[in-house]
């Protein structure tokens, strides 16, 4: 495996310095964040004298990632004011949800949209997940034990889309066995993602569903979440996870919205078979890879906020020639 790009020494004397170490999520976490994250808090917990902490900003976390090794380890407050802070699997500085100005941070990610907000910034957007990249960061330095390798292989798991995504090469599946030979059980971890699903999935999955929208000669997909749909169903966050997709799924499509109406905004996700839709997040101030991307609308109504993600797909010309 090519570890030419990774920062080996630079990262070590950085760990090493530190008498404590925050590790950050980012908002509304899904599976690759928090398994990356977990995954390097039990490297680091074995490291005598150094306090380590896991933060998450978000008040719901993910029901079904409980299993994971430390996951009742989570905060949601960070206590050290000195520490060196390692992010996991965000794309910018604002997502992770506090301030951290002037801190020392270590960016780990696979963000093609990563603004490099680290002072020391390991991201490989040719990655298929961040716990790729942090597992080849730290291999060299530590024992990947069967914990590590669980938090790390369901990271993996759960970015790839269950190893679907155009990311997915023969060195992925080589780390994936490298992590079951240390212990992951991918049987186990993949009855957790497909096998656990809340009743208000369910609930939420139906109006999403029947809001389903076609554009574009059934080019372009649109489903959406009200606050109504998300109040009624008794949804969170996590509940929606991958609703996108199903839009993606239908044959003719080939960019899909999923709009969700928060209290913070309207959160649009976005994916595509294989046209590069990263642009669209970053003009709205978000990022993302070629074909899975998303942002946040803070100050407009949810069918608004809808024509001017179908308006900026069009102004940019992404069905052209299709």
């Amino acid at each position: 495996m090519n570890n030419i790009l990774f920062p080996f020494e630079e990262v070590k004397e950085k760990i090493a310095q530190a008498q404590s170490i925050t590790i950050l999520t980012h908002i509304n976490p899904d599976g690759d964040t928090l398994g990356t994250a977990l995954g390097i808090y039990a490297l680091l917990i074995k490291e005598k004298g150094k306090k380590v902490e896991v933060v998450n900003a978000s008040k719901d976390l993910p029901r079904y990632l409980d299993f994971l090794p430390y996951y009742e380890k989570i905060k949601h407050k960070m206590e050290y004011r000195d520490s060196l802070i390692i992010s996991c699997d965000c794309g910018s500085v604002n997502r992770l949800g506090f301030d951290v100005t002037g801190r020392d941070i270590l960016n780990i990610d696979h963000h093609k949209s990563n603004t490099m907000y680290g002072s020391i910034n390991v991201v490989l957007d040719g990655y298929a997940s961040a716990s790729q990249v942090a597992y080849q960061l730290f291999e060299t330095m530590y024992d990947i034990s069967e914990k590590v390798a669980t938090c790390f292989y369901t990271a993996l798991f759960s970015d790839t889309l269950y190893f679907t995504t155009n990311l997915v090469n023969d060195e992925v599946f080589s780390i994936a066995k490298i992590l079951v030979d240390k212990g992951a059980n991918p049987n186990e971890i993949a009855y957790h993602f497909t096998q656990r699903r809340s009743l208000a999935s369910l609930r939420i999955l139906q109006r999403v569903l029947a809001s389903l929208t076609l554009y574009e000669e059934a080019q372009i997909s649109v489903l959406s979440a009200s606050k109504e749909d998300i109040l009624s169903s008794g949804a969170m966050v996590s509940d929606m996870e991958g609703m996108v997709d199903y839009g993606r799924s239908l044959q003719t499509v080939q960019i899909a919205v999923f709009a969700m109406e928060l209290e913070d905004g309207i959160r649009i996700s976005l994916r595509s078979k294989k046209i590069d839709i990263s642009s669209v997040a970053i003009a709205f101030g978000g990022g993302g890879h070629k074909i899975a991307a998303g942002f946040t609308i803070a100050s407009f109504p949810l069918e608004e906020s809808i024509d001017k993600v179908l308006n900026k797909i069009k102004e940019m010309g992404l069905l052209d020639g299709i």
